[in-house]
């Protein structure tokens, strides 16, 4: 039995796939494309994901190395996933896809070490990885945020700089627009490609991830992702988190935590005011448990124990609340057909470990 594999043509030809909103950062990542050392790319492909009514030119200066390459298409506000499946299937039929974040920095020898990459992969090599760097301040502990943009560095498979084989995406479908948010669209992208029987490569290139500003509340926010968790558990069994190498998180503790909340307020409500005091006293021990290990290894400044009080006491309800709904939206969600591509892939057999290039 033979594995899927890329036809003959070894060539490493690339189109770059940057998703967009018009955030000031993509000027800088296309300036870093521009000036890094070796083959161009074909095309460079922005997906303007912006929504249709929003008329204005994105506002990004080409450099003049790439202008004569780099196309905008619209990507109607459909999300990253769906705004990376628009891209690759409006590029040039170049056998290399490269998606790119808007906000990363390619390094000064990227465009080399990326040819080196896809010229070290095998036919049955469906992507190639980048190496991500993510800066932190030196001088202090990083804050929250921080240490959650740096774990971005550890991360398999995402697609702030992922190489892909368009063979591999044309088996696959692209990318499941289902996953509306920037998570976890590339970790199960990864999983049906490997189910598939491709296999999934680390490269030697490097990449910049810088820590973009956030506000207070950006860590409630991210809870959002706890629906698109379930898609991921419905989509590919619950060894999802050991295959994709993702943390698992604390959303058992979260939801401990929110039940006991509740459980104290309806206790109290029916007059039960013993058990109410033992489930309050339950909730509070589980989030001061939960703002300290947050604020143990950062700073400790005023404003970020400030923040880490505030946002622990709103970040179980609120995973809690997404979890539900994920339960609740994705309940007809049917597990991964290994054969469900564009085409199947034909006598596949056990997947090797992934290579090094």
């Amino acid at each position: 039995m033979t594995a899927p594999s890329a036809p003959g043509d070894r060539s490493t030809d690339y189109t770059v796939v940057i998703p967009t909103l018009g955030r000031p950062s993509l000027t800088a990542c296309l300036a870093a494309l521009a000036a890094a050392d070796g083959p161009p790319p074909r095309r460079v492909i922005l997906v303007d994901d912006r929504p249709l009514d929003d008329c204005t030119p994105l506002p990004a200066d080409i450099p003049q190395a790439l202008r004569d390459r780099t196309v905008t298409v619209p990507g109607c506000a459909r999300g990253p996933a769906a705004a990376r499946n628009t891209g690759w299937r409006a590029a040039d039929r170049t056998p290399w896809i490269v998606f790119l974040d808007d906000d990363v920095l390619p390094g000064p020898a990227w465009a080399r070490e990326l040819a080196a990459d896809l010229a070290a992969a095998t036919p049955r090599t469906a992507g190639v990885s980048a190496r991500i760097d993510v800066p932190l301040p030196s001088g202090r502990e990083p804050t929250d945020w921080e240490r959650n943009t740096a774990g971005l560095a550890t991360s398999r498979w995402i697609t702030a700089d992922m190489a892909y084989r368009r063979a591999a995406l044309e088996c696959v479908g692209g990318f499941d627009e289902r996953f509306r948010r920037a998570f976890r669209e590339d970790a199960d992208l990864a999983l049906r490609v490997l189910t598939t029987g491709w296999t999934l490569a680390e490269g030697r290139r490097r990449t910049t991830h810088p820590v973009r500003p956030a506000d207070r509340w950006v860590s409630v926010r991210l809870q959002a992702g706890n629906a698109d968790d379930v898609l991921m558990t419905r989509r590919h069994g619950r060894g999802w988190w050991r295959r994709a190498h993702a943390p698992r998180g604390r959303l058992p503790g979260h939801l401990a935590v929110t039940a006991a909340a509740a459980g104290a307020l309806l206790c109290g409500a029916a007059g039960r005011r013993g058990a109410a005091a033992a489930l309050a006293a339950l909730w509070l021990a589980g989030t001061a448990e939960f703002a300290w290990a947050r604020i143990a290894p950062g700073p400790r400044t005023r404003e970020e124990t400030r923040t880490m009080a505030l946002t622990s006491v709103l970040i179980p309800p609120a995973a809690t609340a997404h979890w539900l709904r994920g339960l609740l939206r994705h309940r007809r969600i049917v597990p991964v057909d290994p054969w469900g591509g564009a085409h199947p892939a034909p006598d596949v057999r056990p997947r090797p470990a992934p290579e090094r290039v």
